[in-house]
């Protein structure tokens, strides 16, 4: 059964605590996002070690192994736009649609060893490129095609909070 889209807009996470996984804006300081995002890669990564991954806990709900290639796709997505907000003055991103590249990259078939792989390139990748943003770029702007306004600092927070967000997602109670 196909996952239902979701269609909320995550950028308030950005101003306020997120209360499914605890998640505080105000305690992501820029000097460890690099860090943070490296372990919570490592987590998704043991994540796919353990049991039933390619199982979904109900219908409305990705199994470990798709949220773990989502988190995936959102470490390049995020770097690729990193990357734009560096290199380019007040870009706009291109739009990317979560739920249809799960569909068009059949997540829920993949191999798990693989995805774990490369969760921990994308993610040390994204870590690396956060880790080296110069002190005067943190605020530089960049928008997502909904009209959403970033700067470095901030893009790099959601980002955090997505990989936080869905290792919880995968790590909870069943």
């Amino acid at each position: 059964m196909p996952i239902e889209p979701d269609t909320k807009d995550w950028t308030w996470v950005l101003h306020e605590r997120c209360p499914e996984c605890g998640f505080d804006p105000l305690d992501a300081p820029r000097d460890d996002l690099g860090r943070r995002i490296r372990h919570a890669a490592a987590a998704m990564h043991q994540r796919l070690h353990g049991d039933a991954v390619t199982e979904r806990p109900d219908d409305a709900t990705w199994s470990p192994l798709e949220y773990a290639a989502h988190v995936r796709d959102v470490c390049d997505v995020m770097r690729t736009r990193l990357h734009q907000m560096l290199g380019e003055d007040d870009p706009v991103f291109a739009n990317w649609d979560q739920d249809q590249a799960a569909i068009d990259g059949d997540y829920a078939s993949l191999d798990p060893e693989h995805v774990a792989a490369e969760v921990d390139l994308a993610a040390a990748q994204l870590a690396n490129a956060a880790d080296a943003v110069p002190a005067d770029a943190w605020g530089r702007p960049g928008r997502r095609s909904n009209g959403s306004v970033f700067t470095v600092e901030t893009l790099l927070v959601y980002a955090l909070h997505d990989l936080e967000h869905h290792v919880v997602d995968v790590t909870k109670a069943r």
